[in-house]
């Protein structure tokens, strides 16, 4: 038994909206399952000469609604490569939910290697090596019009180059961008791609903030894992008018009740490693840092991290999860019952999906927009995504989280019956 399994979370969240619509046992079956998962090995010849085999998966969960769309990362959580299958299975079905529910036209993947870069120091060459030959192995269930992967954890835009690179040349052509997305501007990426999804988050919580008359002038912020959705959540906040008052990463967490300017939190950081440490700033525990009082929490670190202690001791009015999955099914009750609003990850971090669909249509006519352009299309699809699911929760008297399943749910459930069953 894997603890804290994240696809029987993830299950169990479809559960609740199957309830709501009354989906029969057969439909609630299919829409759980990915429709394929593939566990893959990755032999590659390392720097000193010898060969190590890596582990590699990609899930595709749903493509009634459009091809398959979400990232790949190089992680090796800590229950292994078994839990990161499950990991990869509910990243794909969550995947398919949040492109519903901001009704996007694709459906859900996701997949990983078992690997940290980092802490094993792989060299450049050896990382593209492994990306290359996981390209090689996933290539015949990839495509632009199949499954397009994206950066994800521990992977950036050089990777997706390299994966899209690998992809041309086996398939024998000269310029197909539209096989993922997350890339470069010179390879064909898109504006807005770097800061999408905090500014989508950001978008949220304004929305949200409209919803419980805060005043999001000077109003207070706390932020888990200090990367790039955290930093640009925060960034455009600050610029809406509140002030962060607390952060973290993986080496601890900060608090300065005074305010902590995002932009040089992150100078700091990539100085010294880390945010510990920042002049002004008191160290403190990863739950007094959740449960430290403000406004706007956003939790933006690894999944499984408001469990049911974490909830009671909960003091603020919006949550808004820029991370996949930190809220563990025991504590939704807790925190609708305490009146505070969740902003469910499917669509707080959807921004992300939002400008990696932009990306791919934008590739596929051959013509890119501005900046401004890209940012207002995101906008326009994340908040008419908040104002359904709002408008869902105050009907079926539920929290945002099963307002928004219900709401992608429902939409991925029309899709199945106009297509209905074939062979």
């Amino acid at each position: 038994m894997i603890k804290n399994d994240p696809f029987v979370n993830a299950t169990k969240q479809l559960d609740d909206a199957c309830k709501i619509l009354k989906i029969d046992q057969g439909t609630r079956d299919y829409l759980a399952m990915p429709n394929k998962i593939i566990r893959v090995k990755i032999p590659v010849k390392m720097d000193n000469g010898k060969i190590r085999v890596f582990t590699g998966f990609r899930s595709q969960h749903n493509n009634d609604r459009g091809p398959y769309k979400g990232g790949i990362r190089y992680f090796n959580p800590e229950g292994g490569v078994e839990y990161m299958e499950r990991e990869v299975m509910a990243l794909s079905a969550w995947m398919t939910w949040k492109c519903a529910v901001v009704d996007i036209p694709m459906g859900g993947g996701k997949g990983g290697i078992y690997l940290n870069a980092k802490t094993e120091k792989i060299s450049d060459g050896e990382l593209e090596r492994i990306t290359r030959r996981f390209a090689f192995t996933i290539s015949e269930i990839i495509g632009p019009q199949k499954d397009i992967p994206a950066p994800d954890v521990y992977t950036t835009g050089r990777e997706m180059t390299q994966i899209m690179d690998t992809y041309e040349k086996l398939h024998g052509v000269t310029n197909q961008p539209g096989i993922i997305t997350g890339k470069p501007i010179s390879v064909g990426g898109s504006l807005a791609r770097n800061v999408a999804t905090g500014l989508g988050a950001a978008y949220c919580v304004r929305e949200a903030a409209k919803v419980v008359k805060l005043k999001l002038k000077g109003a207070k912020v706390v932020l888990q894992g200090f990367g790039n959705a955290a930093t640009f959540t925060g960034e455009y906040l600050e610029k809406m008018g509140a002030k962060v008052i607390a952060a973290s990463d993986s080496k601890g967490s900060i608090i300065n009740p005074n305010g902590i300017k995002t932009n040089n939190l992150l100078e700091y950081k990539q100085k010294k490693g880390s945010v510990v440490g920042y002049p002004g700033s008191k160290k403190i525990s990863t739950e007094e840092l959740l449960t430290t009082k403000c406004d706007i929490l956003v939790p933006a670190a690894l999944e499984n991290q408001i469990n049911a202690k974490i909830a009671n001791n909960l003091k603020c009015k919006i949550i808004a999860e820029a991370a996949n999955g930190p809220t563990l099914p025991e504590a939704d009750p807790i925190i609708y019952k305490k009146k505070i609003i969740v902003i469910p990850d499917i669509l707080a971090n959807s921004g992300g999906v939002c400008i990696s669909y932009l990306e791919w249509v934008q590739n596929n006519m051959g013509y890119y927009w501005t900046f401004n352009e890209v940012a207002k299309k995101m906008e326009d699809h994340i908040t008419r995504g908040f104002r359904d699911t709002y408008a869902l929760s105050k009907k079926h008297q539920v929290d945002m989280r099963r307002a928004a399943m219900v709401l992608a749910v429902s939409r991925v459930v029309e899709a199945f019956n106009q297509r209905g069953l074939w062979p």
